[in-house]
């Protein structure tokens, strides 16, 4: 095995194998996500380089700043017109995954409580980010079908994200500071920020996004002080945000080229870095369990509620809702930063959540497409 002990070349090696995962995602049309976590796991296990505290301290922040944008993304208008179906969808398709994932790593794979825990958020997720490239590509982001998956798929994250929080928070008097200058923040967040916005667009040096910048990073000191995580609260603040976001076009794309370009890749690289092929490649029968698991109790939580309200497109929004990526790999790094999870189980746990983003995407694209979405639109 080759070492790598010079902290530059450990840079230069980093940084070269995002630039080559950003080319091979565009030329063949896959999450940069995806590959940057097998891009990381390649350099991991050839170079054995472990990641530096700068690249820890990055993948940190790139974390909060993904799921800040997961909850802009999201429009609160669609949540409100389809609030029963997307809550119903939503809802089972987040709960029957953690419970079953976590009754079954915990009594039949043996893994202690707060590892079948994790393995309960990480497998529940649902990818904003995969459905949301979905239905632009295909033209349903502004039907009735598109409308109820994408609120669903919040429902299902918020409910990931709130079990993160509430079940791995070392709840003391100092998680009342946390969580009382959360709630400030996101009460007068809609206030303060369109202001913000509009006294400082267009301006070169970028004050907006520094001041988005040192907000996200109120929260993450917080959250440190209070023993919590930031993902919650930091997902409601990305949605109530989320009408100004998508007032100021330009601000929403000058903010994610600096997070995809320059702070994302590292949060996924350093996922992929912590992969352990070895370990893996000794557990890939559970590895298929998982996988199966996960797609049969989305089905089960999912497809009865899609049938009823979506008839006709119910194993189309069953597959959407099956895939899994940015909250299931935030999920799977916060276990095993906080010693919840060893190397094993996170590879395990990233490599099926990798699984789930291509493989119930590529089926409903190539074999549940639907066939005329003017029949979905309001």
């Amino acid at each position: 095995m080759i070492k790598v002990l010079d902290p530059n070349l450990i840079a230069l090696i980093i940084l070269t194998a995002i630039f080559i995962a950003s080319l091979i995602s565009v030329r063949f049309a896959i999450s940069v996500a995806i590959i940057e976590i097998a891009m990381g796991a390649i350099v991991g296990n050839i170079f054995q380089i472990q990641p530096p505290d700068w690249m820890i301290f990055l993948a940190t922040f790139g974390s909060i700043l993904l799921t800040f944008l997961a909850g802009a993304e999201v429009d609160p208008k669609v949540m409100k017109e389809k609030f029963k179906e997307s809550m119903l969808i939503g809802v089972f398709s987040f709960a029957v995954p953690f419970v079953a994932t976590l009754l079954y790593c915990h009594y039949v794979a043996k893994w202690d409580w707060k590892a079948a825990e994790i393995a309960g958020c990480a497998l529940s997720t649902t990818s904003l980010a995969v459905i949301y490239a979905v239905l632009v590509e295909t033209g349903l982001t502004k039907t009735k079908l598109g409308k109820i998956i994408m609120a669903s798929c919040f429902i299902t994250d918020i409910g990931t994200a709130a079990a993160l929080s509430i079940l791995f928070s070392d709840y003391s008097w100092k998680s009342f500071i946390f969580i009382a200058v959360s709630v400030v923040l996101i009460l007068i967040a809609p206030k303060l920020f369109p202001k913000i916005f509009k006294r400082y667009e267009e301006r070169v040096i970028e004050p907006d996004i520094k001041f988005i910048f040192v907000i996200l990073f109120i929260f993450i000191y917080i959250a440190s002080i209070g023993a919590g995580h930031a993902v919650l609260p930091v997902f409601v603040l990305g949605l109530v945000l989320s009408k100004s976001f998508r007032q100021n076009i330009g601000l929403q794309r000058k903010l994610r080229t600096i997070a995809f370009a320059m702070i994302t890749p590292f949060f996924f690289m350093r996922g992929g870095m912590i992969i352990s092929f070895k370990e893996l490649g000794l557990a890939m029968g559970l590895l298929g369990i998982l996988f199966g698991l996960k797609i049969a109790t989305k089905f089960i939580g999912v497809y009865p509620f899609a049938r009823k309200y979506l008839k006709g497109s119910e194993i189309y929004t069953t597959l959407l809702m099956s895939t899994g990526l940015t909250f299931g790999t935030i999920s799977s790094i916060y276990g095993f930063e906080h010693g919840f999870i060893n190397k094993t189980q996170f590879s395990l746990l990233v490599t099926v959540v990798i699984l789930t983003a291509i493989i119930p995407t590529f089926i409903a694209q190539k074999f549940f497409q639907p066939k005329d979405t003017l029949d979905f639109i309001e």
